[in-house]
């Protein structure tokens, strides 16, 4: 499928080709069209579907964008984690500080490994874990740190990264939304020991289902193919390649975690088109901020000052005497035909953590509380930015 030409320098949303659409505005859709489907119908036709060539291209082109020297793709950005977790050793006793302001995912992939999960607040900038909020936790038993770009709003890795080599704990970012984002000028994820992507359809580039853990230690890369295939010590890929028969042996106990040939032929089409995607996104958050810079009472997602965001997620958050609450807001919407979600989740909130214990987070509290996410994708066009901002303006009293 043809894109929209990128956006002007001067932040333009660039017109895009008139597609019959619902009235009602989805809050998210993902960029999908031919090059993809014929993609997914040559590794169909090819005979080979499962983990295989295409995958192994797949990791490469993918590492290479991220600035990693190794890419091992799996099934979801859950099991990516889980697996960077199972690398560092950790089990029970050990104590992993996570932020609550994230998917239930990222506290859970602890819980996993039968290590507990450390909910640490967030900065209300950004809705990231900082060195300080780390700092306000971490105990002695604190053996790793699960820092989350949220929403595709840069953490600020370089001061974490250096908190963690003082305190000598290991820094694992949680990327799932990441991908395209920049800190310093170079991508999320890029000198990270380890880090994970997700290819969900509500992220930026998807396979449908999938995800892809990226780190710079060969051994390490080894290990994890390993225990992505049920820790056997050579591929079925590797097998089938070589035309001999080969007895495999099963090194430790694995995992299914494989992704398939077909979605890493959807993953390529996608991470081509990666550059395109992200320069529209932010040029409709930007035509998003300008709007609402009309709106009293509503604070935008932004960029920090240390990176650039992909706008994976376009959320505000209200003031906190806006005139109608978030659940409000999100039903004048739904009444107005605008699909939104509520901000992230808390997840120390949840029944799953229910007598978990955790210390006072009031900033993951409000914005979990407050924040709503409005609709943002790459054939979105003005008229419905239009109809979203009108609602919101509307309930702000304007």
């Amino acid at each position: 499928m043809s894109g929209p030409e990128t956006a002007s320098a001067a932040g333009a949303v660039p017109a895009v080709a008139a597609v019959a659409a619902p009235d009602r505005i989805p809050v998210m859709v993902p960029w999908l069209g031919e090059e993809e489907a014929e993609a997914a119908a040559d590794a169909v036709l090819s005979g080979w579907v499962a983990q295989g060539p295409r995958v192994a291209e797949f990791e490469r082109a993918f590492a290479e964008r991220v600035g990693a020297e190794h890419g091992i793709a799996v099934s979801s950005c859950t099991t990516a984690l889980h697996l960077a977790l199972i690398a560092l050793e950790l089990g029970p006793g050990d104590e992993v500080v996570v932020p609550s302001l994230s998917f239930i995912a990222t506290a859970n992939v602890v819980r996993y490994v039968g290590a507990r999960p450390v909910f640490a607040d967030v900065e209300e900038a950004t809705g990231n874990l900082t060195a300080a909020t780390v700092d306000a936790v971490r105990t002695p038993r604190t053996k790793a740190v699960l820092a989350v770009h949220q929403g595709g709003v840069p953490a600020d890795v370089h001061a974490l990264r250096a908190a963690c080599a003082d305190w000598g704990l290991a820094l694992v970012e949680d990327a799932a939304c990441g991908i395209g984002a920049t800190v310093g000028g170079k991508s999320v994820g890029h000198g990270a020991l380890l880090a994970a992507w997700s290819f969900h359809p509500r992220k930026v580039i998807t396979t449908g289902e999938g995800g892809m853990l990226t780190t710079d230690d060969a051994e390490w890369a080894r290990r994890l193919r390993r225990l992505r295939e049920h820790g056997m010590n050579v591929s079925a890929a590797e097998r089938h390649a070589s035309g001999k028969p080969i007895v495999e042996s099963y090194l430790e106990v694995g995992y299914n975690y494989r992704m398939t040939d077909i979605q890493a032929a959807v993953g390529l089409v996608q991470l081509g088109k990666l550059d395109e995607i992200v320069t529209r996104r932010r040029a409709l958050a930007a035509r998003y901020t300008e709007l609402l810079a009309e709106v009293p009472g509503l604070t935008p997602v932004r960029d920090p000052g240390y990176g650039q965001g992909n706008f994976q997620s376009y959320w505000v958050l209200p003031a906190e005497g806006f005139p109608v609450g978030r659940d409000e807001l999100l039903a004048a919407l739904a009444a107005a035909g605008v699909s939104a979600r509520r901000g992230i989740m808390a997840s120390h909130l949840e029944p799953a953590y229910a007598g978990h214990g955790s210390a006072p987070l009031p900033v993951t509290e409000r914005i979990s509380r407050d924040s709503l996410i409005l609709p943002l994708f790459h054939t979105m066009t003005e008229a419905q930015q239009d109809r979203v901002v009108a609602v919101l303006r509307e309930q702000a009293g304007g």
